[in-house]
C-alpha cells in the first residue's frame, strides 16, 4: 500500500428490509472512490448479523440485476471489537486488518439507526455520517417529527401507533387526517412497508403490512405537492445542494420506484422551481438537519404546496448511493463528482473524530 492511502471500510448489507438497497450502495461506492486517496476495504453484514470481510472482485451475486443481487457468502467472518485499536478479526485472531474510516452504508434499523454508529464509537473509529444520537432520531419517524414540531418547522399531521396501543379506526384516523392517508413503520426507509390508503379494508392490510416491520407505526395525512429533495453536506457549517424534484410514473415513491424499476420516476434537477422557494427548501433543509443533531450527510425531503408552503416530509441520515440515487446526483448538479462527494464524507468523519479525540475523559487527571 502507497504511504499515506487511508483503509476505508465500506460497511453495507445488514439485518433490515433495506439490505438490497445497501448492496446496491456499496458497489457504487466502492466502484467510485478515489483509489489515489483511500484503500477500500469491503465489509457485508449478512441478514443474520454475521460481518463477512469481502473480496473486492466477487463480493456480489447478481450484482447488475436489484431483483437478484445478494452477498456473497463466501467471505471470511470477522469481528470489530472495541478494544482492537480500530482492527478487524476473525475469531482465533489469525486475520487482522487495520481500519483509519469506516463508511457505513447500512440502510434502515441496525444501521442507520444509531446502532452501528454506537459500536464504532466504542471502537474510536471515525465514521461517515451522524453520529448516535442524530442516527437515532432520524430513523424514528415520530420522534423526528415531534422534534421538528417543537422546533417550529413545518411537518404534516400525523398519528403514531404502538403495537401494544389500541389501533384507531378507520373513521377515527379518516376525522383526523383526512383521506387518502400513509401507513408507515416508525423505523425504516426507501418505502418499504408504506401504503397509501383509500378506504377501510386497504387500512387494516396497511396497518398489519407496516407492524411487520416495526413496533411502531405511524400514519400521515396525505400533503398535495410536488415531491422536492435536498442534500446536505457538512459537520458544524453544512451546505445545502441544489433541490430537486421526483415525479413518480408509480401512486407514490415506492420502493420498486426508487431501486428496481429505473422508469419508476423521474428526476429533475435542479428542481424547476423559484428563486425564492429554492432558498426557502435549502435554508429548511439545514435547520433540520441542525434540529435533529446530524453532521455529515443527510437528504431531506419535501413537499412543496401549491400555495408556496414548503412541509418537511423526513430526513434520511444514510441517503441511498446508487446509481439512481438522488443524494449523490443533487451534488454532481451542484458541483460535486461522485467521487469528490465520497472524498469530502470521509474528510469530514475524520474532521468531527479529531474534534471528539480533544474531549477529555479522565475527570480526576
Amino acid at each position: 500500500m502507497e504511504q499515506g492511502k487511508r483503509k476505508v471500510a465500506i460497511l453495507f448489507g445488514g439485518r433490515s428490509a433495506e439490505h438490497e438497497v445497501s448492496l446496491q450502495s456499496a458497489k457504487n461506492v466502492y466502484d467510485a472512490i478515489d483509489r489515489e486517496k483511500f484503500e477500500p476495504i469491503l465489509i457485508g453484514i449478512d441478514k443474520n448479523g454475521k460481518w463477512l470481510l469481502n473480496d473486492g472482485a466477487k463480493f456480489l451475486l447478481h450484482a447488475e440485476d436489484p431483483k437478484l443481487i445478494k452477498l456473497n457468502q463466501d467471505g471470511e467472518s470477522v469481528a470489530l471489537i472495541p478494544a482492537n485499536n480500530g482492527e478487524i478479526t476473525n475469531l482465533d485472531n489469525s486475520t487482522r486488518q487495520k481500519i483509519d474510516v469506516v463508511f457505513p452504508i447500512l440502510h434502515g434499523p441496525f444501521g442507520e439507526d444509531g446502532t452501528v454508529q454506537g459500536l464504532l464509537k466504542l471502537a474510536n473509529l471515525p465514521f461517515v455520517g451522524p453520529s448516535v444520537l442524530g442516527s437515532a432520531v432520524g430513523m424514528d419517524k415520530d420522534v423526528m417529527k415531534r422534534l421538528l414540531r417543537d422546533a417550529g418547522l413545518p411537518i404534516g399531521k400525523f398519528i403514531s401507533v404502538k403495537s401494544t396501543d389500541e389501533i384507531p379506526t378507520y373513521s377515527e384516523v379518516q376525522s383526523k387526517l383526512g383521506a387518502p392517508f400513509f401507513v408507515k413503520p416508525a423505523n425504516m426507509g426507501s418505502s418499504v412497508g408504506i401504503a397509501k390508503v383509500h378506504n377501510e379494508s386497504e387500512y387494516l392490510v396497511a396497518v398489519e403490512d407496516a407492524f411487520n416491520y416495526d413496533v411502531k407505526i405511524i400514519i400521515e395525512e396525505n400533503i398535495l405537492g410536488r415531491e422536492i429533495e435536498c442534500a446536505v453536506l457538512g459537520n458544524s457549517e453544512p451546505k445545502a445542494s441544489v433541490p430537486g424534484e421526483i415525479k413518480p410514473t408509480h401512486e407514490f415513491y415506492s420502493y420498486e420506484a426508487k431501486y428496481i424499476d429505473e422508469n419508476g420516476a423521474v428526476a429533475e434537477i435542479p428542481a424547476k422551481i423559484s428563486k425564492e422557494a429554492t432558498e426557502k427548501i435549502q435554508q429548511l433543509a439545514i435547520k433540520t438537519f441542525q434540529v435533529l443533531e446530524c453532521e455529515g450527510c443527510s437528504r431531506v425531503d419535501f413537499f412543496l404546496k401549491e400555495d408556496g408552503e414548503a412541509v418537511i416530509n423526513e430526513i434520511n441520515t444514510i441517503p441511498g448511493f446508487t446509481k439512481i440515487s438522488m443524494y449523490p446526483k443533487l451534488w454532481e448538479a451542484s458541483g460535486i463528482s461522485y467521487t469528490e462527494l465520497i472524498s469530502r464524507l470521509i474528510d469530514l468523519a475524520i474532521e468531527r473524530f479529531k474534534a471528539e479525540q480533544k474531549i477529555k475523559t479522565d475527570y480526576l487527571n
